[in-house]
C-alpha cells in the first residue's frame, strides 16, 4: 500500500514534538541550575517598580509607579508589584525579601556572577521598605495600590491610571505579622551588605531595630486592622506570633542581642506546622534557630532545634509522623506527556498512511 505525498511531515513533527517534551523532561537529563538560577533572579527585576537603573536587563520594561505615595504626600516609589498585578503588597514583597536574604547569606559563594543580581534584587526591595519603615514617625507603610480596582484592570504598570491608595499600620491599627516581617528582610539584608556595603548594613539593621519594636509593642494582625485592603489576597491566617518569632530570630542573629532569645522563648508559639510559607514562619524560624544548636552548641535553642525536628518528620515522604501528601512530581507529568503524544501523533500517521 501507497503511503500518500506528504506522509513524512507528520513523522517530522512527531519528532520535533518529541524533542521538545525530552527537553522539558529534567529526568532526562541534567538540569542547568545555572541558568535556573539566572533566570530566577532575572524575574525580580521583571517586578521592579520605580524609576529603572540603567543596568535593567529587561528593557521592555519602564518607569513606572513614579507617583506612589503621593496620596498620603509622601515618597514611595520602588519596590516590586506582586504576582502579575500592579500591587505592592509588602507583607509577600518582605518575606520574598528576607529569603532572597537567607539565600544568599547560606550560598553566596556558590553562586558565582549571580551574587551581584541577587544583592541587586535584595537592594531593589530594602530601599523601598526603608522608606515605609522611615518615611512617617509611628507609622509602617504596608502596601501601595487598590487591590479591588487592580484586579479589574489588566494593564501595564507602565500604563496603569488604577489609584494608588496607600495602606498603613499604626499604633492605633497595628500589624505586628506585617512589621516582624519587614524587620526579618532588614536584618537578614544587613548581613548580606555587612562585607560590601558596611554603612548600609548599619542602616538596614537600625531600621530593623526600630520595626521590630514596632512590631512587638503595638500587637495585633494586619488583616483585622486594613480588612479588605489586604484580604482575601493576603490575609494574616496563621496570626501575627510567627511573625514576631520569624523576626526576632532574625534580629538575633544579626545582633547576637540575647534580649531578642528572651523574647523568643516567651512568646510562647509552639503549634506544630508542616508548612511554610509568605503567610506561616513558624518552621522557618525553627530551622533558622537550629543553626545556633547545630554549628554553635548553643544549648539554649534545643527546644526550638527539636521543633525543627517534627517539622522535617511531618513533611519527609514515608515518615512515620508524615501529615503531608505528595503530587507524582515532574518526572510522572512528563512520562504521561509523552506516551499521550505518542498515542496521538502516532493516530495522526495511521490516517494518514491507511486513508
Amino acid at each position: 500500500m501507497a503511503m500518500r505525498k506528504g506522509a513524512s511531515s507528520p513523522c517530522l513533527l512527531f519528532l520535533f514534538f518529541f524533542t521538545l517534551v525530552l527537553l522539558g523532561c529534567p529526568s532526562l537529563g541534567h538540569p542547568n541550575y545555572k541558568d535556573a538560577l539566572a533566570k530566577s533572579l532575572l524575574f525580580f527585576q521583571g517586578q521592579r517598580s520605580g524609576r529603572l537603573p540603567a543596568g535593567q536587563q529587561m528593557t521592555w520594561r519602564s518607569n513606572s509607579g513614579l507617583s506612589d505615595g503621593s496620596l498620603a504626600h509622601v515618597d514611595l516609589t520602588g519596590g516590586y508589584y506582586d504576582a502579575g498585578d500592579n500591587v505592592k503588597f509588602n507583607f509577600p514583597m518582605a518575606f520574598s525579601t528576607t529569603m532572597l536574604s537567607w539565600g544568599t547569606l547560606e550560598y553566596g559563594k556558590r553562586m558565582g556572577p549571580q551574587l551581584q543580581n541577587s544583592r541587586a534584587a535584595i537592594r531593589w526591595a530594602t530601599d523601598y521598605l526603608i522608606k515605609c519603615a522611615t518615611t512617617t514617625p509611628n507609622t509602617l507603610y504596608v502596601g501601595v495600590g487598590d487591590p479591588t480596582a487592580d484586579h479589574k484592570c489588566w494593564e501595564r504598570p507602565e500604563d496603569m491610571d488604577t489609584v494608588r491608595t496607600v495602606y498603613s499600620v499604626s499604633p492605633r491599627n497595628p500589624g505586628s505579622d506585617v512589621a516582624g516581617e519587614t524587620a526579618a528582610a532588614l536584618a537578614a539584608a544587613s548581613m548580606v551588605f555587612r562585607k560590601v556595603d558596611p554603612k548600609y548594613s548599619r542602616l538596614l539593621l537600625a531600621t530593623a531595630k526600630k520595626v521590630m519594636q514596632f512590631a512587638m509593642q503595638y500587637r495585633g494582625a494586619y488583616s483585622d486592622s486594613l480588612g479588605s485592603a489586604v484580604c482575601p489576597f493576603y490575609c494574616s491566617y496563621s496570626g501575627y506570633k510567627d511573625e514576631l518569632l520569624w523576626g526576632a530570630a532574625w534580629l538575633w542573629r544579626a545582633t547576637n542581642d540575647a534580649s531578642y532569645l528572651n523574647f523568643l522563648q516567651s512568646l510562647g508559639a509552639n503549634d506544630a506546622s508542616d508548612i511554610f510559607s509568605w503567610d506561616n514562619k513558624l518552621a522557618g524560624a525553627r530551622v533558622l534557630l537550629s543553626r545556633r544548636a547545630l554549628i554553635g552548641n548553643d544549648k539554649r535553642v534545643e527546644s526550638f532545634k527539636q521543633q525543627a525536628e517534627d517539622f522535617m518528620c511531618r513533611i519527609l515522604p514515608n515518615s512515620p509522623s508524615s501529615s503531608t501528601s505528595y503530587t507524582q512530581g515532574i518526572y510522572n507529568n512528563c512520562a504521561v506527556g509523552l506516551y499521550f503524544l505518542w498515542r496521538a501523533v502516532w493516530k495522526l500517521l495511521l490516517k494518514i498512511i491507511f486513508c
